[in-house]
């Protein structure tokens, strides 16, 4: 037989999807062009127009007319091209979701998912539960009566799960299912968006997937790693207030590297951006730092429900005032957290963490005695000389969590 024919990694909506990209990106750089220039006018007393970083008179309408071309040619081709979508697509594409494609598009979300959401852009990826890289609902095969649910992080995706050093293959979810018996069903969601709304959606899936599933269910455990540990404790708070089913199912949470009191990473991100407004002349570039999505702002603090960030400035720099939230009762709770450090130590413990998230916050520790989470002795678990991706690609996490489950 002839080799089979190389896939192609786009589909035909990402046409589409990459004008209006095109279009938003072009109207951002514009806004950014005319508020620099604004700013030069100021230094000379010239007025600006009637919204900050707008100028008036000939310049202003140059500008406006830029924006109006653009806008006008982006929904003129996003109209043709939503007519001449179906002539290229074929089931076959449709369906087909390269790993190279899912991991772009899974990046594009974490950076901007949100955007991609307000704007209905067919990259916004919507929530879903797979099995073994196949949507489940309402079908799941080879289903047991024990569920683990693998929730990736931040710009992540469900295929990251698997990871191939060359030397080895890890995969944690396929481990725990072929040592316990578990169905592993991977989350796939827009890290983009508010940790608080992804946490209203997969709250309503598991009340669905619980609703749906074709044995009986003895047992959901979860394995999060990184933003997904935030993800599973805000659908937690959310199913209590609405009274759903499925906490009463739900046995164990092992957190791999989540930031449960944020990353300094955002922090980080949070102060540039208030280096740069500080002057008229950088001003115009906050703009750019505004791009990060709600996912990330998220992260500065670690952020689980709705009132943690609305009537807000997300970009503002403003203390810690996010709810308290416990870990659940009556689920056992165990964390791992990652340093790069060689061994324990004053400096490994308080700076030193995976790249990413500080080993202190991994592990729920906090100077306020009300924020730390409280995981036992027992149930942590440091990696050293791990990054925080080196979580997903190592057997020694796969063993402390295979017998953490089977207690």
């Amino acid at each position: 037989m002839p080799p089979e024919p190389p896939r192609n990694h786009l589909r035909a909506s990402d046409i589409r999807g990459l004008v209006q990209l095109a279009t938003q990106a072009t109207e951002g750089v514009t806004d950014i062009v005319e508020g620099v220039h604004q700013s030069v006018w100021s230094t000379m007393g010239v007025p600006g127009g009637t919204k900050p970083g707008r100028t008036r008179g000939i310049t202003g309408l140059v500008y406006k007319t830029v924006r109006g071309v653009t806008q006008v040619a982006g929904k003129g081709a996003d109209t043709m091209l939503a007519g001449l979508q179906p002539l290229f697509t074929s089931n076959e594409n449709d369906e087909y979701d390269s790993p190279q494609r899912t991991a772009v598009v899974a990046v594009m979300n974490g950076v901007m998912g949100d955007r991609l959401a307000a704007a209905e852009n067919s990259f916004a990826i919507p929530m879903s539960f797979r099995y073994r890289g196949t949507e489940i609902l309402p079908s799941v095969p080879a289903a047991t009566g024990k569920v683990l649910l693998l929730i990736h992080g931040l710009c992540m995706t469900d295929h990251q799960w698997h990871t191939n050093t060359g030397d080895q293959e890890v995969d944690h979810g396929e481990s725990l299912a072929g040592a316990l018996g578990y169905t592993p069903i991977h989350l796939r969601y827009n890290s983009g968006l508010h940790i608080s709304e992804n946490g209203r959606k997969l709250s309503t899936l598991l009340e669905q997937l619980v609703n749906d599933w074709p044995t009986a269910l003895k047992e959901l455990s979860v394995v999060a790693h990184s933003m997904g540990g935030l993800l599973i404790r805000s659908a937690i708070q959310i199913a209590g207030h609405e009274h759903l089913r499925w906490p009463g199912h739900l046995k164990n949470i092992v957190f791999l590297g989540t930031p449960h009191h944020g990353s300094p990473v955002e922090q980080i991100g949070n102060w540039v951006g208030g280096a740069l407004a500080a002057t008229r002349y950088t001003a115009p570039f906050t703009k750019l730092g505004h791009l990060r999505s709600a996912g990330i702002t998220d992260l500065r603090h670690g952020h689980l429900l709705d009132r943690d960030w609305q009537g807000r400035d997300r970009f503002a720099r403003t203390p810690d005032q996010r709810q308290v939230v416990p870990l659940p009762e009556d689920v056992a709770c165990y964390a791992v957290a990652a340093t790069s450090a060689a061994k324990h130590g004053i400096l490994a413990d308080r700076i030193v963490g995976d790249g990413l998230v500080p080993m202190r916050s991994a592990l729920g520790q906090h100077d306020d005695p009300d924020r730390c989470l409280g995981f036992a002795q027992a149930s942590q678990q440091i990696e050293y000389q791990t990054s925080h991706m080196g979580l997903l690609s190592s057997p020694e996490v796969t063993r402390h969590m295979t017998r953490w489950l089977a207690r």
